[in-house]
């Protein structure tokens, strides 16, 4: 029961400590954790992810008179598919860190298949 955060007696239950916002730890896992091990292990894949997109943005993509690499969604969706099947959610993230450019907030399949993406 020390362990058990639903037990209703006081005495037993150890209560986790609460962080408030303003401090640093807040909405972090226990430093040296395995929860802290797996978010890094997570950002390391998905930095490698993006990576990849961008080298496939460049060896299908065009270059542009702005000297920009672009291609469309259509074409990258067919290249990319067969690597990752994550490639909007990866799209979203390299525009998040600067790397790509694209008009809207989401891209669909068929619908957006002519829009422009552009490597920065």
């Amino acid at each position: 029961q020390r362990k058990n955060p639903f037990s209703n007696d006081d005495r037993l239950a150890s209560k986790p400590v609460h962080t408030h916002r303003g401090d640093p730890t807040y909405g972090r896992p226990p430093e040296g954790s395995q929860t802290e091990q797996r978010g890094k292990d997570a950002h390391s894949h998905v930095g490698k992810e993006v990576e990849e997109l961008c080298l496939i943005i460049r060896s299908t993509g065009e270059l542009g008179k702005d000297g920009h690499v672009s291609v469309t969604f259509g074409q990258l969706f067919e290249t990319y598919v067969t690597i990752s099947n994550k490639v909007v959610g990866i799209l979203l993230r390299a525009r998040k860190h600067g790397l790509v450019h694209f008009e809207g907030e989401m891209l669909w399949q068929g619908k957006d298949d002519d829009v422009i993406i552009t490597l920065l």
